[in-house]
């Protein structure tokens, strides 16, 4: 019978119990800062130290906006060297500890390391077999009609193939981040296990910016991976209000400049018109070589300069060092450039 409480036990727990409570109510949690005043309207959130999130949702839109334009960049560049349509887009862009993007990836694979001076520390970029294969294939000769992936490693001929498809990487990404700082891309390494490779703690914060490339009917992945520690410096420079002020550059001259050298590089099609008429379907179709074709221009008539099928200039036909050439007279105004059109 010892453990029955008798009345005055049981009131005194209670009485316990009441001061507790109003102590506790009393007592209010300071909520230290190094820079907030205001202890009001204080947000108080849990935190997760195993899966901290330490990039700020505004810095990841911002990155992932910087990457989509590397993606169109780096398309292009791929559709240009594979003399095929390349699509490369981003798919996800998160935050994650460096040991979950490693177990998330496939083995073997094309693992690449990179780095970006002057920053310190190194950057990952995974390639998927599905596709490393068939650009390999593709660039071999091959239609990937019923190309077969290997589960093996890369040969060294294969790795010296995937190497021209990383220089254009590192060439896309210096592109992409000049607008944030300038960066000096380079490959320094590569291996076909990522388990063996670990460049960071494993419960160090990354962002992985997730692509898919789809190149005819073939598909992968690829994934770039920042360590925290390797953009830190940088993440200043990624607010938000700083990123979409890019509207407020337009003006300045450095945008101008930036954007002329940008063009310059550009290339266009010229072609010369020499006469302009119209025939028969019949005629078309009984067309043989040797026959003529008369028109109502003069051979002594300037001849139409298009710049990507739009009327420019006007030249003289001629010959330089044996071949055929163009001398131009003047340029076209806007007035006869609409007269001119067929």
């Amino acid at each position: 019978m010892s453990d029955v409480l008798d009345q005055s036990d049981i009131d005194a727990l209670l009485s316990a119990v009441d001061d507790t409570e109003v102590e506790e109510q009393r007592s209010s949690t300071p909520i230290f800062s190094r820079h907030r005043k205001d202890l009001e309207n204080v947000e108080v959130r849990d935190y997760d130290f195993k899966r901290p999130e330490r990039v700020s949702k505004d810095q990841m839109l911002a990155l992932q906006t910087l990457h989509e334009a590397f993606a169109r960049s780096y398309g292009a560049s791929l559709s240009g060297f594979l003399r095929t349509i390349v699509e490369v887009k981003v798919a996800s862009c998160e935050q994650m500890t460096y040991s979950e993007f490693i177990a998330g990836l496939p083995n073997p694979t094309s693992f690449n390391l990179l780095e970006a001076e002057p920053l310190e520390g190194q950057i990952c970029l995974e390639i998927s077999p599905l596709i490393i294969y068939p650009i390999i294939d593709r660039l071999l000769g091959g239609t990937n009609t019923e190309l077969f992936i290997p589960q093996r490693p890369l040969t060294m001929i294969e790795n010296r193939l995937i190497h021209k498809i990383l220089d254009r990487a590192v060439e896309g990404l210096r592109e992409a981040w000049e607008s944030i700082r300038q960066l000096s891309f380079s490959v320094t390494g590569g291996e076909s296990n990522p388990q063996l490779v670990q460049i960071v703690p494993p419960n160090e914060v990354a962002i992985v910016i997730g692509f898919e490339i789809k190149m005819a009917n073939r598909a992968g992945t690829m994934n770039l991976c920042i360590p925290y520690a390797v953009i830190e410096p940088l993440m200043e420079d990624l607010a938000a209000q700083s990123w979409f002020s890019s509207a407020r550059m337009k003006g300045s001259p450095e945008f101008s400049n930036r954007l002329e050298s940008k063009l310059r590089g550009a290339s266009l099609e010229v072609s010369g018109t020499l006469a302009r008429t119209s025939i028969s379907l019949q005629d078309l179709l009984n067309i043989e070589v040797g026959d003529l074709i008369a028109t109502d221009t003069p051979a002594a008539d300037p001849v139409t300069i298009e710049v990507e099928d739009e009327p420019k200039l006007l030249a003289h036909i001629g010959q330089y060092r044996g071949k055929r050439a163009l001398r131009v007279i003047s340029p076209i105004d806007a007035n006869r450039m609409r007269t001119l059109r067929p």
